[in-house]
């Protein structure tokens, strides 16, 4: 699939403040040194088109997701705005629910998964409580299965630690469709996982009103 995407297509809410967007798989949020295409660019490119000539833009992601993730990414359109969104974010005033085909499916349908988690390098490790570096990290799920081999995972996640959903179903025994990285053996997409940001609930940061944004995943 192509990397530059029609930015009007995947915008699921937009006002002078915010804007958030849905995000394909395999497309970066931000730029890396490699000079790959990146979503913020994109995003700058299309409200640039908007604007007076020679008017400056301005817009900056509040969070990002992995390369092989879909899903909601919101950005912030002034600089006014982007201490609050910021802040809801690390104060955990922002509601983050996530969608995820695995392969195999956990004992119980429903429930709570807490581990402690380690970042590694490029790798988000499982440890036990004590070890070095390590943070507690948790995610309410449930489940539904869609073959005997197959379940599709509803997740709130209540922490927001690197490759957290993927190591931690990893973990318990059922890795995400396409994430070799975490040991799923089934093929998905080019360069991405079945693992997908559905849903976000924050504050406007002018308002202070809820604001709730969805987008079911396609697979």
């Amino acid at each position: 699939m192509s990397l530059q995407i029609n930015i009007a297509d995947h915008v699921l809410l937009e006002d002078p403040y915010i804007l958030l967007i849905n995000k394909p798989c395999s497309l970066m949020v931000e730029p890396d040194r490699n000079g790959h295409p990146n979503l913020l660019h994109q995003v700058q490119r299309y409200l640039k088109s908007r604007l007076p000539k020679g008017e400056l833009v301005y817009a900056q992601h509040i969070h990002r997701l992995d390369r092989p993730v879909s899903g909601i990414v919101l950005f912030a359109k002034q600089k006014v705005v982007l201490k609050n969104l910021s802040e809801q974010f690390a104060e955990r005033k922002v509601k983050k629910y996530y969608q995820a085909l695995t392969e195999g499916s956990p004992r119980l349908t429903d429930g709570i998964l807490e581990n402690w988690h380690r970042k590694e390098k490029k790798r988000a490790i499982i440890c036990d409580e004590g070890t070095g570096g390590a943070e507690k990290i948790k995610l309410t799920y449930s489940i539904q299965h869609v073959s005997p081999t197959i379940a599709r995972w509803s997740i709130e996640l209540h922490t927001g630690k690197f490759h957290q959903i993927r190591a931690q179903l990893s973990a318990a025994g059922c890795p995400i469709v396409g994430d070799t990285f975490y040991g799923s053996t089934l093929p998905y997409k080019p360069d991405s996982i079945a693992l997908h940001a559905c849903r976000l609930t924050f504050y406007h940061p002018i308002t202070n009103e809820v604001v709730t944004v969805e987008k079911e995943a396609v697979f």
